[in-house]
């Protein structure tokens, strides 16, 4: 009797404690890009996979590129993937923020389903012109374009992108009007600049500063909150009196319900690869600055997001579905 007492209470005991904690990293670990190969949060995703390899060579480190639907659907592969460390993901401000506001449903819910790990870089656009505009400052530019609502064309990598809201939002302030033509890539944008089909836009500044550099553009101002160390001498949009931040910032991201140990486990070991010099090197090649941050800041940067870009939206009447 006194032995079945024992052994209901060592089942009792054992039923009550904790399970044990899970391991970081799993053997295989499946890293989602909601874009194609070649585009940077593809290179900044295999960046990261490197470095892993390098610190668990135990363990697997897979890209997936899961493109399309504007990064829904590469972002909702990680939203729906088991909390247990198998999956993780780089993601960008449209699916985790912006694209709330734009679609009238997705497929995940970016505050319950997708954990907040930190935020990778930040990303400068730069505000570029056709020089035939003859402006040499953004003021230049908004007393131009004021005095000419609805003239000028900018353009853009696609309806409701970072690049069409910068614009839109840089109208608003100016009071004023501007044309939008979307393009389907960076380059094709820039070229519609270059030839004058458009005379204006805000675009990673990784595909402008090159045709800047050979006289084809002009660059007015950065959209981030602070110069870019790559770009010292050109002002951001709030020096130049404009009261707009477009960053092209870019995150890490896990399953919604991963346990906390977990998640802080993860944030330690990518921040510790992407602060080495030779990856702040690499990611300098592409105009990109390693950040870094908390869970806790990422989270707060992504509802940032969403209270910056509503009311641009809600103005510009910018609708995707």
């Amino acid at each position: 009797m006194l032995k079945k007492i024992a052994l209901a209470a060592a089942l009792f005991v054992a039923a009550a404690a904790p399970a044990p904690a899970q391991t970081w990293p799993a053997k295989i670990v499946h890293i989602m890009v909601p874009f194609g190969p070649g585009s940077t949060p593809d290179i900044v995703a295999r960046i990261i996979a490197d470095g892993l390899k390098k610190e668990y060579p135990d363990s697997a480190f897979v890209v997936e590129n899961k493109p399309g639907a504007s990064g829904n659907i590469g972002t909702d592969a990680v939203a729906k993937a088991a909390p247990d460390g198998g999956t993780i993901g780089v993601s960008i401000g449209g699916p985790l923020a912006i694209n709330t506001l734009l679609f009238s449903k997705l497929p995940y819910d970016p505050k319950k389903d997708i954990t907040a790990v930190t935020q990778l870089i930040t990303q400068p656009s730069a505000l570029a012109v056709n020089p035939d505009l003859k402006v040499n400052t953004v003021q230049d530019l908004v007393t131009l374009i004021k005095a000419n609502p609805g003239k000028y064309n900018f353009a853009s990598i696609g309806n409701g992108s970072l690049s069409h809201l910068a614009m839109e939002a840089i109208a608003i302030k100016a009071g004023t009007r501007l044309v939008h033509l979307p393009y389907p890539s960076s380059p094709q944008a820039v070229t519609a600049i270059i030839r004058n089909d458009a005379q204006m836009g805000c675009l990673p500044a990784i595909s402008v500063v090159p045709q800047a550099k050979a006289g084809k553009l002009k660059i007015l101002a950065v959209s981030t909150a602070k110069r870019s160390p790559y770009l010292p001498d050109v002002p951001t949009l709030k020096e130049s009196g404009i009261d707009v931040e477009a960053d092209a910032w870019m995150g890490l991201i896990a399953p919604g319900g991963m346990p906390k140990p977990m998640v802080d486990r993860i944030n330690k070991d990518v921040v510790a690869i992407i602060k080495q010099p030779d990856v702040k090197q690499k990611l300098g090649a592409t105009l990109m600055e390693p950040v870094g941050s908390s869970p806790e800041d990422f989270r707060a940067l992504i509802d940032r997001e969403v209270a910056r870009w509503a009311p641009v939206i809600k103005a510009a009447n910018v609708k995707v579905n």
